[in-house]
């Protein structure tokens, strides 16, 4: 009894949402004006990530996953293809190739970045391989040069998954504005947050077009652009589309979110430092490596544990204490779901080694000290167990 009160009593949450009194303003101006569903709001959110990442298309989605689903589609993929997927990553993107009934085929990280290795992409690649996700994971952009060069020299196309990164970059050029398409989520753990939400992203007029269209059913004309519209239109529905389109009342949200953004990336990256420096008084725990060549904005911060710490015993101890953490992420190649011969041995290790520590705009530098107290008594601990 006493240790789930314990465990009730939360004192750092792993993550926090950022609201103000402007999310509540934009919300309240999308109900008077009684358009609630897909419509000026969400062509606002879509016209603002554009510019901000440089890109000519942008197309609003109910969530990452429906944004991965449909670049896929876009781009023509189907039951006989496989997609080179990164394996270290939340199943969301080896189920956008599922599907298509295509097959995920599962490529193994680099240890210190997370990231998908370029140098092991080339091996995987077959005459039935038509493109390549890389996960730009926890908000540090993967080698998209290393990677778009082997695209380029196989004829495959690159579908980034940036559902972490939106305002990370690499090599001064944003992540998700450098593949073929770029999707983004707007989950309640990113960056800005919608609750759910999601961006479709790309130069490609073409890919565009299709995206929105399969977005809305397979309509010829969104509801939108039919009401705007002064003629009379009734649609024609071409494809076998999906209700993945976003909502004014999320776009909304997004929008008002968007005009803090660069303040919640900076504090961010403020804590991260301020964690990296607690680590390395620590045994036994490394703080999160980051190359030289990208900006890291810190959707999570996720280190690596000891090989012979009990991560998840970690996790229950501080958990005991008031504290939230959480595994980084998932190996997907041992996700029954895929039935995947694939082999893994780094994603699989940081499967097993990785700890999601309290990373939020609003999280204190004294909330961080406490923490470090009794994750460093927990690991001292730990170690014998």
């Amino acid at each position: 009894m006493k240790e789930n009160l314990e465990r009730n009593a939360l004192k750092i949450p792993l993550i926090k949402p950022y609201f103000d009194s402007e999310e509540l303003k934009e919300v309240q101006e999308v109900l008077k004006s009684g358009w609630v569903s897909q419509g000026p709001k969400v062509r606002e959110i879509e016209s603002k990530i554009a510019e901000y990442l440089g890109v000519k298309y942008a197309i609003g989605v109910s969530n990452c996953t429906s944004a991965l689903h449909l670049a896929l589609l876009s781009i023509g993929i189907k039951g006989s293809d496989e997609v080179l997927v990164a394996d270290f990553t939340f199943p969301a993107t080896g189920h956008s190739v599922l599907y298509c009934r295509a097959k995920p085929v599962f490529v193994d990280i680099d240890l210190k970045t997370y990231n998908i290795d370029p140098a092991l992409i080339e091996e995987k690649i077959t005459n039935k391989t038509k493109a390549i996700i890389p996960v730009h994971t926890f908000g540090q952009p993967a080698e998209m040069d290393k990677i778009m060069e082997i695209a380029e020299r196989y004829n495959l196309k690159v579908i980034e998954d940036a559902a972490c990164a939106l305002g990370a970059k690499y090599k001064n050029k944003y992540g998700g504005a450098i593949g073929d398409i770029g999707c983004f989520s707007f989950h309640a753990r990113k960056g800005i947050t919608t609750g759910e939400g999601g961006m479709v992203v790309t130069n490609n007029e073409s890919l565009a077009d299709k995206i929105r269209r399969l977005s809305v059913f397979g309509m010829t004309v969104s509801p939108w652009d039919r009401e705007i519209s002064d003629k009379f239109i009734i649609p024609e529905f071409t494809e076998l589309g999906y209700n993945y389109k976003m909502s004014d009342i999320t776009a909304a949200v997004g929008v008002a979110q968007l005009r803090k953004f660069d303040r919640i990336i900076e504090r961010k990256q403020e804590l991260a430092r301020y964690w990296n420096e607690k680590l390395e008084e620590m045994e036994f725990i490394e703080h999160p490596y980051v190359s030289e060549n990208v900006k890291h904005i810190y959707q999570s911060y996720v280190a690596l544990v000891d090989k012979h710490i009990n991560r998840n015993k970690l996790i229950e101890t501080l958990l005991k204490k008031g504290i939230q953490t959480q595994i980084g992420t998932y190996t997907s190649h041992i996700q029954p779901v895929y039935n995947s011969k694939d082999k893994c041995p780094n994603s699989l290790e940081v499967f097993n080694r990785s700890l999601a520590l309290p990373m939020y705009y609003t999280l204190k530098e004294e909330d961080i000290d406490m923490v470090a107290v009794y994750l460093k008594k927990a690991l001292e601990e730990l170690k014998w167990v």
